[in-house]
């Protein structure tokens, strides 16, 4: 089984500060001993470099150099495939927009969605399922009580 990445779900397995940081790390855990793999595209990395930075949303968030060195670590790991946008991944995005009648902040989750989605990864690691649920087509998991025995 392979498991797409958010970068909520990122977020939160780095910052010990983070509320789920705990059940994320558990969930991560609970993957690698399964012998799942991670599908991790590059804009995830880019949205949690952005947001494991920022003072405004944690007391102790990461130096930009930390947060790299960690992206750097994920996107090189032994269980991630790095996957990427398409053209026609750029199609199912436009489509989706569209259909679903999305707005601006639903830009980079639909992009991500579609990115996924072109990979053949359905099953997403993400804090965030609403984001993803509209699109009909993803299981989404945030703890271990989600994977299926």
């Amino acid at each position: 089984m392979t498991y797409g990445i958010d970068s909520s779900f990122l977020v939160a397995a780095e910052l010990l500060e983070h509320p789920e940081h705990g059940s994320t790390r558990a969930l991560i855990g609970e993957c690698i001993a399964r012998g799942a793999r991670f599908a991790l595209a590059p804009q995830v990395l880019a949205e949690y470099i952005h947001v494991a930075t920022d003072v405004r949303r944690f007391a102790n968030p990461l130096t930009v150099v930390h947060a790299t060195n960690l992206a750097e670590r994920w996107w090189t790991a032994h269980e991630v495939t790095q996957v990427f946008p398409d053209a026609l991944t750029m199609m199912q995005f436009l489509s989706w927009m569209n259909t679903h009648r999305l707005g601006r902040k639903r830009i980079l989750d639909t992009l991500l969605a579609a990115t996924y989605l072109r990979s053949g990864t359905t099953s997403l690691l993400t804090l965030n399922a609403r984001d993803f649920v509209v699109f009909g087509c993803f299981q989404c998991l945030s703890s271990v009580r989600d994977l299926t025995p």
